[in-house]
């Protein structure tokens, strides 16, 4: 097994019930370390920028929306085959599919209001942690 770091979003309809300490204990209690976090109100333009991918999707303009409706907590979460395990974690994008103890079948109001965003390989853990962190505010 490799260490790896991996990337994390605690969203806005997870930050305004107050979920952020409880979704962090998550992590933390299957084996994630947060070595960088700070909760910031994403702009507009950060928001397209960072979803881009999904720019020609019909859900592109609202995720934007909701993305930048509320403060949001961005982390880099450091551990044992990272990405894989924060992904088991979060559990699967639609609550309704998600395992029993899961972040998103505890906390999520819904598939759009999830509550977490984790990176999904390797490459895009990379880009998503740079476009937040500068490698000095990663304290690992």
């Amino acid at each position: 097994m490799a260490t790896q770091r991996t990337f994390s979003i605690i969203k806005p309809d997870a930050t305004k019930r107050n979920l952020t300490g409880k979704i962090i204990d998550k992590f933390e209690s299957n084996g994630l370390r947060v070595v960088a976090s700070k909760r910031i109100h994403m702009t507009e333009d950060q928001a397209k920028q960072f979803y881009a991918v999904h720019k020609e999707r019909p859900f592109y303009g609202d995720l934007v929306s909701y993305m930048i409706s509320g403060p949001v907590v961005v982390q880099v979460l450091e551990g044992e085959n990272a990405i894989a395990k924060n992904r088991e974690i979060m559990g699967a994008t639609n609550p309704a599919d998600a395992a029993e103890g899961t972040i998103r079948k505890e906390f999520a109001e819904s598939i759009e209001a999830n509550s977490v965003h984790g990176s999904d390989g390797e490459d895009t853990a990379k880009e998503e942690i740079a476009f937040f962190f500068d490698d000095n505010e990663i304290v690992g």
